[in-house]
């Protein structure tokens, strides 16, 4: 175990997969109090009982962020009970990408969309960056996206709902920062598990190729990033968006040169 988040709570949105899990997984092992957040119980108490066996704390808490301010609220306010009375640090990571065209998408998507990727985040922080402030400070790192700023012909929907998260940790650094909550976000590339018996690649796998990774990220590598925004080797951090996407919007490798 280490300590890097030691004596630190923290509140990880969308935690019982993927990138979510691995960053509840990574704070609960540099000795955080983590509050798992997810719609499937049964899949967040795994992510609670796998951390629980490695030494770690950790507590399942149920939520549907659907946009709504009062699911948001009803979070803050059962994630702060359940770590104690205070949230140190909060993970806006809960997200839904539907691929479709900009034709193909129907009004109820845009408005789910931008209920989860925006809303949800926008009124979670609202609920829980004050109090925070009130306590001594506190860090929020969100989840952006490398297509917020490299555009690709499909997804965007989701592009511009991360844009838009992009947007407000930077508003929301100068709002809160002063008041000692620095707030920053990862910008991730590609990222998932491959499974064993995986033999082809998949569509997202291809939006790689040509960068100095040459293939996609997995989770461990965002989580390590949020790891060191959420703790105090970052203290002169504010409001950046940190790329985790192995070169892809950055760099460009031309074979042959």
């Amino acid at each position: 175990m280490g300590t890097r988040l030691h004596h630190k709570t923290a509140l990880v949105t969308g935690a019982t997969s993927n990138i979510g899990r691995a960053i509840a997984e990574a704070f609960a092992a540099e000795g955080a109090h983590v509050a798992v957040s997810g719609r499937n119980h049964e899949r967040g108490q795994e992510v609670v009982d796998g951390i629980r066996a490695a030494g770690g704390r950790a507590d399942f808490v149920a939520a549907d962020l659907d946009g709504s301010a009062a699911a948001s609220r009803a979070l803050a306010d059962e994630a702060t009970r359940v770590l104690g009375g205070r949230v140190h640090i909060l993970v806006n990571n809960a997200g839904i990408y539907p691929g479709s065209t900009t034709p193909d998408t129907d009004e109820k998507t845009f408005d789910q969309v931008y209920g989860v990727n925006v809303k949800a985040p926008f009124f979670l922080t609202a609920a829980l960056a004050p109090a925070m402030a009130e306590a001594g400070g506190g860090a929020i790192v969100n989840l952006g996206s490398w297509i917020a700023r490299l555009g690709i012909p499909v997804g965007a929907l989701y592009s511009s709902s991360k844009g838009a998260v992009e947007t407000l940790t930077r508003a929301w650094a100068a709002e809160f920062g002063p008041s000692g909550v620095r707030v920053n976000a990862i910008s991730p590339g590609v990222v998932r598990t491959p499974t064993p018996d995986e033999t082809e690649a998949r569509p997202g796998d291809i939006m790689m190729k040509g960068t100095p990774a040459g293939g996609v990220g997995s989770p461990e590598s965002i989580a390590q990033a949020a790891v060191y925004l959420a703790g105090d080797e970052s203290a002169f951090v504010h409001g950046t968006v940190l790329d985790v996407d192995g070169g892809r919007v950055g760099v460009a490798v031309v074979a042959g040169v």
